[in-house]
């Protein structure tokens, strides 16, 4: 009771109950997922050692971009998304494309995240239907996310944590073998020498190299929740900076120290980019049931991405129905009295049911993996326009002088946007992401078009 008395209330009836270490857990939840622990191998087969630039250079500008976001958010920490700027400081369209098109691709994503779910559960059970499995978890982590806000958060620090662990347990087997010199059945030696041994910048041409940034900026996906938490967060104008300052570094490190460890155990070119290389790792070290253990860190990693976009799903719906003038959208600005948007999250949990659908149709697995592409593809462009509402920001009235400033932001943020957008482009160069990009600059021109020639009340936006 103490402890609930001392959490703060909101105008809105939500409540201020994450923490320092939530917050940091949020974001971790998001943009370490199974990428790192499934799809690692096929990154690091594309580049080999070089695949460590890439990451850096990435993690570089999503630091920018969440300097950005953490300016805006500490101007106003009232905001439930970092997406709502666009509409305020770009334009009003604009915000709604943007926001509506982060819900649905996060509403994809979890339902992506369901369905590695029970692919993985189904490891040790495999009779049990894989929609039965995705409604169970679905149910549990809607449950969660009803709860107080601070239970969410104490859930995502565990299901995070899970995934800080074996990272950090696989850097330190990794650092032990190689100081014993650790004999591969290969023959090769654990050595910090096989990351530079017959080392070349694009051992499989320059085009490998400049797709596995697309990939890799995908899998920093999800940092940007720590500006959907704000609003929920204790002192935000304190926390904010922390969490931003200091969630970069610590991903740079396990990610870049996993790269290391992984490529310095063994010759880079002797993992296979089909399998896990951390289950590689550990059956090099002789841990025993190595597939087990990471079958279980997958499951947590998907299950935090899943409770992550329950919760973000959620507060972006909530914030839409808040900015709409529509009657169709009163109902999603419903609070519980434990300030939980509930009708928001209970809808946008509903949405994710599909997964299981789709799960029972597999001619829909196909149309399901394009559109989530798409709607991945589109999130670049809301990286773009959260830039140039950063820009507008700084040259608007609202602009703190004494904030939580983005630096030197004359050139790095029109520097980030460039970047971005190359990132866009890059992705029209490779047959195996073409038809998703130019399917999300279709969806683009064809949301923008409908906003701009009718009045959309159900999306609260008013026409001229």
């Amino acid at each position: 009771m103490l402890a609930a008395e001392k959490i703060e209330v909101n105008k809105d009836g939500t409540r201020r109950g994450l923490s320092n270490l939530a917050v940091q857990m949020i974001a971790f939840g998001g943009s370490i997922g199974t990428g790192l622990f499934l799809g690692a191998g096929s990154t690091i087969h594309r580049t080999g050692p070089s695949i460590i630039l890439v990451y850096l250079v990435i993690g570089i500008f999503f630091f920018l971009m969440m300097r950005a976001i953490g300016e805006m958010m500490y101007s106003d920490p009232e905001q439930h998304t970092f997406v709502s700027f666009i509409g305020k400081y770009v334009n009003e369209r604009l915000g709604k494309f943007a926001a509506w098109s982060y819900w649905l691709e996060l509403i994809l994503a979890g339902m992506a995240e369901l369905t590695a779910i029970s692919t993985y559960v189904k490891y040790w059970f495999p009779n049990v239907s894989a929609p039965i499995i995705q409604v169970l978890f679905l149910l549990i982590l809607s449950g969660v996310n009803l709860a107080m806000v601070s239970s969410f958060g104490k859930s995502e620090t565990f299901l995070s944590g899970i995934k800080v662990i074996a990272i950090l347990a696989l850097i330190a087997i990794g650092i032990y073998l190689v100081f014993t010199h650790h004999e591969n059945p290969t023959g090769t030696h654990a050595s910090w020498s096989n990351l530079t041994s017959g080392f070349t910048m694009f051992p499989n041409g320059i085009h490998q190299f400049i797709m596995a940034f697309p990939m890799v900026f995908f899998a920093f996906q999800g940092m940007e929740f720590v500006g959907i938490t704000t609003a929920e967060t204790k002192n935000p104008r304190r926390v904010l900076p922390k969490a931003v300052n200091q969630i970069i570094a610590r991903i740079l490190l396990f990610y870049i120290g996993s790269l290391i460890v992984i490529m310095a155990i063994t010759p880079w070119k002797t993992l296979n980019p089909n399998q896990s290389p951390f289950v590689q790792i550990f059956n090099l070290a002789g841990i025993p049931g190595a597939s087990a253990v990471i079958n279980i860190v997958v499951i947590a990693a998907a299950m935090s991405t899943l409770n992550s976009a329950i919760f973000s799903t959620g507060r972006h719906l909530y914030q839409l129905a808040q900015e709409s003038g529509s009657k169709a959208m009163q109902p999603f600005q419903k609070v519980s009295k434990s300030g939980i948007p509930i009708v928001s999250v209970l809808f946008s949990a509903g949405m994710m049911l599909l997964a299981p659908v789709i799960s029972s149709f597999n001619s829909l697995g196909a149309a399901f993996s394009f559109i989530a592409s798409v709607s991945s593809d589109i999130y670049i462009l809301v990286c773009m326009l959260t830039m140039v509402a950063h820009w507008k920001y700084r040259h608007s009235k609202d602009f703190r002088a004494d904030g939580f400033k983005m630096p030197s932001y004359r050139w790095s943020n029109p520097l980030t946007i460039a970047f971005f957008l190359a990132i866009f482009a890059s992705l029209f160069f490779s047959s195996e992401s073409f038809l998703s990009a130019l399917g999300a600059v279709i969806w683009s021109f064809a949301f923008y078009a409908v906003l701009r020639r009718k009045n959309t009340n159900d999306l609260g936006v008013e026409d001229g």
